[in-house]
């Protein structure tokens, strides 16, 4: 099928991490994928959760927003007592995906908390947030970053639109799709989370594979965007 903005089926849209987006966060970074927008940033602080204290081990966790009007129409803020469940199951997401390759036990009794707000949703705004939050946490980090960090993560939304798997969804190719899936992956190709159904139609072995294929290179292509923003700063393979 011909794509909107003429892709073919499996890349990424365009891509870009501005890192030191903020100035009062430790790490930051805008990413723009497509029409989608989000600011991901980290901080750590000196605590970790009760649960931790005196074990000499950190903690990572993740908190995801999307801003009123990210979306058309505006979409009500969180308030207390009323909490979005579609945002705690992705900043779930997010903090599984971060903290499956940091070495806790190398961040001492801090916490990295990474936020990721959207401004532009456009879809993909849980794999752009994950693949943006782990830029920010290297930044937030420094020079401590090599050691906590063992490998890379980003991730990637796939899609079987009219028939056709594609790679890195927005909101038409999205709303349209029969089968929906997220693939979060290491810089060196393992699969930390795969999220995946089919929301009109069933899908086959040859489907699925299709699928995998595709969201091994969407990540791929996004892990050389993160080390690309990095420069000097990416200590993670090839």
């Amino acid at each position: 099928m011909a794509r909107a903005d003429g892709r073919t089926a499996d890349k990424i849209r365009r891509t870009t991490l501005t890192r030191r987006f903020s100035r009062n966060a430790a790490g930051s970074v805008l990413i723009e994928t497509g029409g989608t927008r989000v600011i991901c940033t980290a901080s750590v602080m000196p605590t970790v959760p009760d649960f931790l204290v005196g074990k000499g081990r950190g903690w990572l966790t993740a908190e995801y927003n999307m801003l009123p009007n990210s979306t058309q129409p505006r979409k009500p803020r969180d308030r207390s007592g009323k909490v979005d469940g579609r945002n705690v199951e992705i900043q779930r997401l997010i903090g599984r995906s971060m903290r499956n390759v940091a070495r806790l036990e190398r961040l001492g009794e801090r916490t990295l908390y990474v936020d990721c707000d959207v401004l532009d949703a456009d879809g993909g705004t849980r794999t752009a947030s994950i693949t943006g939050a782990f830029v920010a946490a290297v930044d937030a980090l420094g020079a401590d970053a090599k050691a906590v960090f063992a490998d890379s993560v980003a991730a990637v939304s796939v899609g079987i639109v009219a028939g056709e798997a594609l790679c890195d969804l927005d909101y038409s190719e999205d709303s349209a799709a029969g089968v929906d899936m997220n693939f979060v992956v290491t810089g060196t190709g393992q699969f930390v989370e795969v999220q995946g159904c089919g929301e009109r139609v069933s899908f086959d072995r040859d489907e699925l594979e299709a699928m995998i294929a595709l969201g091994l290179a969407g990540t791929k292509a996004l892990k050389n965007a993160q080390r690309a923003a990095l420069g000097d700063d990416w200590h993670w393979g090839d």
